[in-house]
């Protein structure tokens, strides 16, 4: 299966979602940033390739949620827990429509897309 791999952006207390434009069947719907590893890539390396790409700033991978989630037959998804490195701008959606810094307490408040939901009862304890 091809490793896509997914950041979870934390600061003061929260973490970053992106809202999705594309594919149709996932429009509007929310997820952590990243995309696909390339051959010869590690996950660490991908991760922060993807989040330079889509959010034009820098992060550093800490750590990663156990859970690895399918997403449909050919696909399986990791999420690291991640921080802006010093310095950097606050993260600009290139191939998302919106961005949001979200709470504990309102990680229900958006529509995650499917492959994301099991990552968030870490993802709650990590934010305490």
């Amino acid at each position: 299966m091809a490793e896509v791999v997914g950041a979870a952006i934390l600061r003061d207390g929260r973490v970053l979602a992106a809202r999705r434009t594309f594919p149709a069947e996932a429009a509007g719907r929310w997820e952590f940033p990243g995309g696909k590893v390339e051959a010869g890539e590690t996950p660490d390396a991908a991760l922060v390739r993807e989040i330079a790409e889509e959010l034009g700033c820098t992060i550093e991978v800490a750590s990663w949620l156990p859970e690895r989630v399918a997403i449909g037959q050919r696909h399986v998804l990791s999420v690291a827990l991640a921080r802006l490195v010093d310095g950097e701008p606050e993260p600009q959606p290139h191939e998302h429509d919106a961005v949001r810094w979200l709470g504990a307490d309102e990680l229900d408040e958006v529509d995650w897309l499917d492959p994301d939901r099991p990552f968030l009862v870490g993802l709650r304890d990590a934010l305490g």
